[in-house]
Parts: structure tokens; sequence; C-alpha cells
């Protein structure tokens, strides 16, 4: 279990340490080019969730944070023993969602800055609690899968 928290925590520290570094150096709408015509560093505030959806709706999202984190950790990781492929997962899940929880509570949006061009189409503007949140919820997809396959195989012997 002891991974999973330091995970989380490895995960938040960097997620707060790099937004705070491009809080300090850059302004919001700035945007430097890392590689021309398909990445930039890109600050924006993020109001809402995922593709800016409940745009404005600050309070609710802290809310369902806070409530997400409690089913996780009631629901998945409480008196469970978590395999090291679970604990990582839950790690990163748990570290993505309090570094987008404290941008909300703190300055009442998400700091986004990874501006990604591929191909023509401008990726949503995200940051790093926002691929540990997508990485985590694909290892937690993998394990359900193999989960449910060696329920199969099982079965079937």
């Amino acid at each position: 279990m002891k991974k999973l928290y330091v995970i989380a925590l490895v995960t938040l520290f960097f997620d707060q340490i790099i937004k705070n570094g491009i809080l300090f150096f850059m302004s919001y709408g700035k945007s430097i080019a890392i590689i021309d015509g398909f990445f930039n560093i890109t600050l924006i505030g993020n109001t809402g969730a995922a593709f800016s959806i409940l745009s404005s709706n600050t309070l609710l999202l802290i809310i369902i944070s806070i409530v997400v984190l409690n089913i996780i950790y009631f629901g998945f990781i409480k008196n469970k023993k978590l395999n090291d492929f679970e604990q990582i997962s839950y790690g990163l899940l748990i570290g993505g969602i309090i570094g987008n929880l404290i941008d909300r509570v703190i300055h009442m949006q998400v700091i986004d800055y990874l501006d990604f061009n591929i191909f023509g189409y401008n990726f949503p503007v995200f940051n790093l609690a926002d691929i540990a949140i997508v990485i985590s919820i694909v290892l937690i997809a993998i394990q359900i899968i193999k989960g449910d396959k060696n329920e199969v195989s099982s079965k079937s012997k």
C-alpha cells in the first residue's frame, strides 16, 4: 500500500511544481513553441472538467472530486490487498485528481499548459495531472479486462 501513496505524492508533487513554475514565468494566454507546429507550452485556465465540460461550475467540480476520492478510497483501496499494478493505477489516479483539485481550490480553475497540434488538429490544452488520470484509467481498464479473462479461464477449467 505504501507504493500507492508514494506514487500519488510524486505525481502530485511534479504536477504542482510544473504548474507553479509555468504560472511564475508565463502569463495566461501566452505560448512558447517547443516543437514548432507540433508542441507548445500554452498557459490557460480551465474552469471545467475534461474538454471544458461543466465550465464555470468550480464548486460542483470540487465536490465531485472529493466524492470520487472517497469512493476510490473506501470502495477500492481501504482494507484491500492491492497488487503492484493496482497500486500504480490508483496512485496515479489519486495524484492526478488531487493535483487538479488543488488548482480548483486555490485558483478557481485548473492550470493547463500542454498544447499539441497533430495533423492540423489542435488538441485541448491539458496538464500532467490529466495525463496521470488518463493513464490510470487505461491501467484500471486493463486490469478489469485481464481479471474478466482470468475469471472466464478459471471457470472453464
